[in-house]
């Protein structure tokens, strides 16, 4: 049965797709059957990040009851699968969130990992991510309104009665005015998962319509990523060559 595994936010513009749809390539690469759905039905974006963003059947059409979630699933040339979400005005018509649970466990024997890029914030998108989730890891960058928005996710998904494995630092920049790894942690009571440097390969990555892991694999966020996703599976994490290389290990590990 796949485990199905929510990436929350408690507030937007954290780079949470970006982790995401760049997470599932990874984890597909690591030998774990990734599938990765667009669970932000308002405002879905992830297929923009991955480089297709018009797909004739989206996660929309099934939560209308018009499509079985099979006839929505795409692979990437990656291998990743992929459920997009519907990005005309007419896909927010008859919306049906409670088709979404039964939806995703018909996928139970085409994945070993389901991702569900959830909707940032606290809304009713948000709540059912968190609700169909056996696995719920937090997005957060490391300044006070981001991290006490984490906060919040992070108690609504211990009250749905969910696990919470961690949070996800991203965009840091080690500057004096950041949040510390101690004071996140501390805040959140919660371990950190991986911390992602901002980098500004990132956003020619989603310029191009491609993960950063696949555009610039050697790039600092790229390499954080690959580390982030061999440690969440068990996999030891290799990476060759000294100077730069080694710089970037020894920051990861602080």
């Amino acid at each position: 049965m796949a485990r199905v595994v929510t990436l929350v936010s408690g507030k937007g513009g954290v780079g949470k797709t970006t982790i995401s749809s760049n997470l599932g390539v990874i984890l597909n690469s690591l030998g774990k059957k990734t599938i990765i759905v667009d669970g932000n039905i308002t405002t879905p974006n992830l297929s923009f990040h991955l480089g297709v963003p018009l797909y004739p059947v989206t996660l929309h059409d099934v939560l209308k009851g018009k499509a079985n979630i099979k006839d929505a699933l795409y692979i990437h040339p990656s291998g990743l699968g992929l459920i997009p979400g519907g990005i005309g005005i007419d896909d927010l018509e008859d919306i049906d969130l409670s088709k979404l649970p039964n939806s995703l466990r018909k996928l139970d024997n085409d994945a070993d990992i389901i991702l569900l890029d959830g909707a940032a914030g606290l809304g009713k998108e948000a709540l059912k991510s968190i609700e169909v989730a056996d696995d719920v890891i937090i997005i957060t960058n490391p300044d006070l309104p981001s991290v006490t928005e984490a906060l919040k996710v992070k108690k609504i998904s211990e009250e749905y009665g969910k696990n919470v494995v961690g949070v996800i630092v991203n965009r840091v920049k080690r500057n004096k005015a950041e949040l510390t790894s101690e004071e996140i942690e501390n805040m959140l009571e919660l371990p950190i998962l991986g911390k992602i440097p901002e980098d500004p390969t990132v956003i020619k990555s989603i310029h191009m319509k491609m993960p950063v892991v696949n555009f610039s694999p050697y790039s600092p966020s790229s390499m954080a990523i690959r580390k982030l996703g061999a440690d969440l599976v068990g996999e030891e994490f290799r990476m060759g060559g000294v100077g730069f290389f080694q710089k970037l290990i020894n920051w990861l590990r602080k």
